[in-house]
């Protein structure tokens, strides 16, 4: 190679680098958001449900889509740092307080990562019945348990589109509600006990289009211990 064509090489090698600094190829990665909000752990393996809800099902639904709630939690909270000392329950229940500019981010991501929270923990294969003063104050709001059960799958399939049916404590009382997308019934000064997530992420590998399946499927995996001990806390 002559001295002319080695120079020309080397100019071209230091134009192509400076132009690929200046696009941003040699950028320095965008630096994520803190990590306030986790991902918290299922709490029991994916396959334990089967076959009321498929290991698939559950391992996407956590991994993939709570996961996503989160991390984009932690992006719309990243903007607004005073918020970082927040509950997640707090943010759902005070959507007032939030800075309009964030306010739908913890709408829809807060809600998500609170409603999958709960979701995880009222679920358990072969956990029987609701029990004690739960099982009364559903007696008494329902008229028996078996009409609670009729009432809250015919609620959980009139939800249209995406969206949660929900089993409340509201003033005082038991109502059965249903929620569009990630809203909570938090957010409307409600405390919710149980819900049956209705996004076709929860059920479609399984049931595809048979929501009524999946629906009665899921009051087989009830864990009404963990919804009674909710409830008796939030009585108090």
């Amino acid at each position: 190679m002559t001295p002319l064509t080695r120079r020309n090489a080397i100019k071209n090698i230091i134009l192509t680098t400076g132009a690929l600094a200046t696009s941003g190829a040699f950028a320095q990665p965008a630096a994520t958001p803190p990590e306030v909000f986790k991902l918290p752990p299922l709490g029991f393996d994916y396959d334990a449900l089967e076959p009321h809800i498929d290991a698939e099902t559950m391992k996407i639904h956590h991994d993939k889509h709570h996961a996503a709630y989160v991390a984009k939690l932690n992006a719309a909270v990243a903007k607004e740092p005073s918020l970082a000392s927040k509950s997640v329950e707090d943010l759902v229940a005070h959507l007032d307080a939030v800075p309009e500019g964030i306010r739908n981010d913890i709408r829809n991501q807060g809600g998500g990562h609170f409603n999958h929270t709960l979701f995880w923990q009222h679920l358990k294969k072969g956990a029987g019945g609701p029990q004690g003063d739960l099982l009364k104050a559903i007696e008494k709001d329902f008229g028996a348990f078996a009409k609670w059960q009729e009432q809250f799958g015919d609620s959980a399939m009139k939800v249209f589109g995406s969206g949660w049916t929900w089993l409340v404590l509201r003033a005082g009382k038991l109502a059965i509600e249903n929620t569009p997308n990630q809203d909570s019934p938090l957010s409307t000064g409600g405390q919710p006990l149980l819900g049956i997530d209705v996004w076709e992420h929860a059920y479609y590998l399984k049931y595809q289009n048979r929501r009524v399946e999946y629906v009665k499927a899921f009051q087989d995996v009830i864990h009404w211990e963990f919804v009674g001990a909710r409830f008796k806390k939030l009585q108090g």
